[in-house]
């Protein structure tokens, strides 16, 4: 854990269960659930279960499940919107639009 990773932030509350998301996947390591407020169509936020607040925080094997997860969930978004590409981004720290404090993807079409 990073000593700027927030327990309190909101996907930290969804992982706790205190928060509610409407799932699209899940593994031991992940979880991929809809954006409340979308930037594109079908826009998913991709985590990792461990408590890292940027990709410089995060283990070498949530890092690796990561990107396995966000792998099966672009093409799975690229399927139900019926398009032939996504976008997939991700921020690091506050300054470069990072608004939560839990490293995650964003994938949508």
């Amino acid at each position: 854990m990073s000593d700027n990773y927030d327990i309190n932030n909101i996907f930290a509350r969804i992982l706790s269960g205190e928060a509610p998301c409407v799932k699209v996947y899940e593994d031991e390591l992940t979880l991929a659930f809809m954006d409340v407020m979308p930037q594109t169509d079908g826009h998913v936020l991709v985590i990792p279960k461990e408590e890292s607040a940027t990709i410089y925080d995060l283990s070498r094997e949530a890092a690796t499940a990561c990107i396995h997860t966000v792998q099966k969930v672009g093409k799975a978004v690229e399927q139900a919107m019926g398009v032939e590409g996504s976008t997939i981004f991700q921020h690091n720290g506050k300054t470069e639009g990072q608004t939560v404090p839990h490293f995650h993807f964003h994938v949508g079409s």
